[in-house]
Formats: structure tokens, C-alpha cells, sequence
């Protein structure tokens, strides 16, 4: 097998191969750190790597596949990228920022302490716009990470470092964050799947106590490897209260979905859509068809105030965090995170109960759709991708013809972090003109999370997305 092919090997092939003793875990790492040291001067997606490190950790993997005593961890040799946002314990975490350029915490996140200590190897660390505030992955600190695809567009973000590290072939596994799509709009720009499981299902940090729009979740190149992760990420955890849900263990195969009905709006009621973005959502939805569902176009009935409710949230939400920093670090600082910092210590305890109002207003738009259908459909970002260094800021970003506000107007992810409960996962649906994937959201019935990986399996099977890979 030629270590191009290792390097794009799924982790539940993986996996089997160890077991098989047909594979080590050392040599799946070495390709991949050929393939990091050849392509991220390109892609710009680790801020961090420790490979040496993780090559001894391999060699213990190899170790214990070797005996036979039964006593392998779900992930036992798998690399896996974390992103740059998410505390290890001791490694620096800079969160894109120059204020954590030398910062080493002293925990590690939960979903990561749970990856590592389910034999997953650590070979890098992905990077993240400052503070995960953006789309487009670019920061003062670590500067532009492209689309391997196409490098003149962004890989998207906030985890465009691990959007691009899963699809340039760099690792097997990444993690990401998805506070208002950081997961799903990389894995739409990307080509691979991205999940935001319904809150409470993974537990979160000690950063973001009780926050329901924030996700940890997988990012991969097939269902079946979210399936792995989600499994080993899941179940309460003593730190995080809003945990402690029943552990839902997901399958890595499903029966087809021939007589699901599935609900297909193309914008949600209010956003515009790109042409390209348009003509694979439609052929997404009669591949589904093929499939054996009923798919309608329903009316969502949302509008822009869905955006202005997820901005205040975020806003608030980050100046919380991270607002005290502006009189040290203000001119250090991306202007645009500057900007959200100033604009979030503005908003008041009302304002912040009037985005619990609208949520509810959501949500009773949502409701009869879902009791009605098994998932909604819709597209992922409205157009594929903006350029790599795009602009959060201007003022003429538009999409056919029609100005929209350039910080998030181009995704249409943000809506189902406001109903956080919804299991939501972008799969990939096809290619613009100019390379760039596209992706579309299969949203399910609240914390029915097998309902969606069904659905995303049963598409997989039959779009067969990673027949191609990016030539970088």
C-alpha cells in the first residue's frame, strides 16, 4: 500500500489492519509525518507537533497489538490532530492568540483527556483563528490557514487547521469546537464530516461551564470514524453538570433509510444561496430520493434575526471570556475580535433573556417540521468557501448580488446552535467550478443522534465522497 493511501486510510481501517497485523500504528504515523512535513508549508495547519513524541507512543501501540491478551483501548495507536484551542496539560494551548503564545494549562479538556486515554496518539496540534472567533482560519499569531483544495480559499474555522490537516491527508482523526459552526463549516469547505452532537452529550472545558451553543466534536473523512470518536468523546463527565445524559453508544454500520421522510429547505427562510452551493444541495436531495425517502421543501419561516440573536449571544459569550484582555492587549488583537469584545461588554442581562425568548420563537418554527419528518436538510455555508484571507469586516461582501454581512452571513450553521439540542452533521455533497467543496446539514430530532448518523451513512455509501483526494 503506498503511503499516500495510508495517509487517507479511515481509523476504523486502521484499526482493523493493526489488528490483522497487516499495518503498525508506526508506520501509518510515519507516512502521515511525511505528509505533514511535505504539504503544511502549503496549508499552513499545525502549530505544534510532536512527533517523536508520538512515534514512541506508536511503538507501544505496536507493542500491545502484538500480544494477545485482549487489552486494546478504542483508539489504541490512532493519530489524532487536537485543535490549538483545546487544553493538554502542560503542552502550550495558545488559542490562536498572541496573549497564549507561551500559555501551558493545567488540565486538558475532557473530550481530549478521554481521546488520549483511549490510545489515540497526539502527533500535532491544528490551528485556530484567535479565540475560534472566525469562519476563515487566519490570526495575528499563527497568519493564514488555506483549503487544501484550492489554496486561494480558507479551509473555514474556527478548526480550519483540523478541516485541512483531515483533508490534505495529514492525520486520521481531528477534534474540533463548533460554538456557531466551527465544525461544520470546515467540514462543508473541506470535504469531510463534522458533527455538533446535541448539548450535553460531550462534555465541555472548565472555559465554558453551562454554555449550550459550544460543541466538542469529531471531525473525519467517514461516518463510521465519527461513530468511533463520538463513542470515546461521549457520556457524563464530573466536571461538566450538563453532561450527565445517558451514554448513547452509536453503531459503525446502519440499515438503509428507504421510507424515511426527510424535510429540504435550501435557505432557512431568509439567507442567500450560491448557484454552485444550490445545484449539489438539489442533487444531494435526489440522490436521497434514490435512496427511498420522501424529501419536501418545507418553510422553515427564520430570518435574519436569527443572526442577530446568535451575534449578541457570541458577543456576550466572548467578552465574558475574554474581555478583560483589551487594555493589555488591544493592539496585539485581530481588529475584528477587538470589535466583538467592545460590542459584547455592551449587551446587558435583557438583551441576553430576549436571545432565550427568540430561541423559543426558533423553535416553535422548528418544532412541527421535526415532529413531522425523521431530519431536516439544508445546505452548510451559502457559497463553498470565501478566499483565505477574507475579510470579517467588509462592508461589500456579497452573494448574488446581495450584500450580507461578512462575518457569518455566508454560513447557515449558527441557527442550530441557538436549538443546541439538535444533533447536527455536515457530509460532503460535491465540488464548485473551482474546486472547493460543498457540504449539507443533516439536522435531527432532538439528541436523536443515530437518526442522523443513519442518514449520513446510507448518503456516504452512495456519494462515495473520498473517490477523489485534494493534489496538493
Amino acid at each position: 500500500m503506498a503511503d499516500i493511501d495510508l495517509c487517507y486510510m479511515s481509523a476504523t481501517d486502521a484499526i482493523a489492519h493493526f489488528k490483522a497485523r497487516k499495518l503498525s500504528p508506526v508506520e501509518l504515523l510515519q507516512a502521515l509525518i511525511t505528509r505533514c512535513e511535505d504539504i503544511n508549508p502549503k496549508v499552513n495547519a499545525i502549530t505544534y507537533d510532536f512527533f517523536d513524541r508520538a512515534l514512541d507512543q506508536a511503538r507501544k501501540a505496536e507493542q500491545r497489538y502484538m500480544k494477545t491478551d485482549g487489552r486494546l483501548r478504542a483508539l489504541e495507536g490512532v493519530p489524532v490532530a487536537i485543535k490549538d484551542f483545546h487544553p493538554v496539560k502542560g503542552e502550550i494551548t495558545t488559542f490562536g492568540s498572541k496573549i497564549f503564545e507561551n500559555f501551558r494549562p493545567d488540565y486538558t479538556a475532557p473530550t481530549v483527556e478521554r481521546l488520549l486515554r483511549a490510545g489515540a496518539v497526539m502527533h500535532m496540534r491544528t490551528t485556530s483563528p484567535e479565540f475560534a472567533y472566525s469562519g476563515a482560519t487566519h490570526s495575528p499569531l499563527w497568519g493564514v490557514t488555506p483549503n487544501p483544495w484550492n489554496l486561494e480559499y480558507t479551509s473555514g474555522g474556527s478548526s480550519g487547521g483540523a478541516g485541512a490537516a483531515v483533508a490534505g491527508g495529514m492525520t486520521t482523526l481531528a477534534d474540533g469546537t463548533d460554538g456557531g459552526g466551527s465544525i461544520r463549516i470546515p467540514s462543508s469547505a473541506c470535504g469531510i464530516f463534522g458533527y455538533k452532537a446535541p448539548f450535553g452529550r460531550n462534555p465541555l472545558d472548565r472555559d465554558h461551564p453551562f454554555e449550550s451553543i459550544l460543541h466538542y466534536g469529531p471531525m473525519v473523512r467517514s461516518v463510521a470514524d465519527a461513530a468511533l470518536m463520538q463513542n470515546v468523546m461521549s457520556g457524563p463527565h464530573d466536571e461538566d453538570l450538563c453532561s450527565h445524559l445517558p451514554k448513547v453508544r452509536l453503531p459503525a454500520t446502519y440499515d438503509g433509510i428507504a421510507g424515511k421522510k426527510i424535510a429540504f429547505s435550501m435557505n432557512l427562510g431568509y439567507t442567500e444561496v450560491d448557484p454552485e452551493v444550490q445545484a449539489n444541495t438539489l442533487r444531494a436531495v435526489e440522490t436521497l430520493r434514490e435512496l427511498g425517502c420522501q424529501v419536501d421543501e418545507v418553510d422553515v419561516g427564520w430570518n435574519w434575526a436569527v443572526l442577530d440573536c446568535w451575534m449578541t449571544w457570541w458577543e456576550g459569550l466572548f467578552a465574558a471570556v475574554a474581555g478583560h484582555f483589551l487594555p493589555r492587549w488591544r493592539g496585539e488583537m485581530d481588529p475584528y475580535v477587538v470589535g466583538l469584545l467592545e460590542r459584547g461588554l455592551g449587551h446587558d442581562a435583557v438583551r441576553l433573556y430576549g436571545c432565550y425568548t427568540f430561541r423559543g420563537w426558533m423553535w416553535q418554527k422548528l418544532q412541527p417540521i421535526l415532529k413531522n419528518y425523521d431530519a431536516l436538510i439544508c445546505p452548510t455555508l451559502a457559497v463553498p468557501a470565501v478566499k483565505a484571507d477574507h475579510d470579517d469586516s467588509d462592508p461589500d461582501y456579497r452573494i448574488n448580488g446581495t450584500r450580507l454581512q461578512a462575518y457569518v452571513g455566508w454560513v447557515m450553521t449558527h441557527g442550530f446552535n441557538l436549538l443546541s439540542q439538535l444533533p447536527v452533521m455536515s457530509v460532503p455533497t460535491g465540488f464548485a467550478s473551482y474546486g472547493v467543496p460543498t457540504g449539507m446539514q443533516i439536522v435531527g430530532r432532538p439528541y436523536q443522534d443515530a437518526g442522523v448518523f443513519q442518514i449520513a451513512s446510507a448518503f456516504e455509501g452512495e456519494t462515495n465522497p473520498w473517490s477523489t483526494r485534494p493534489t496538493i
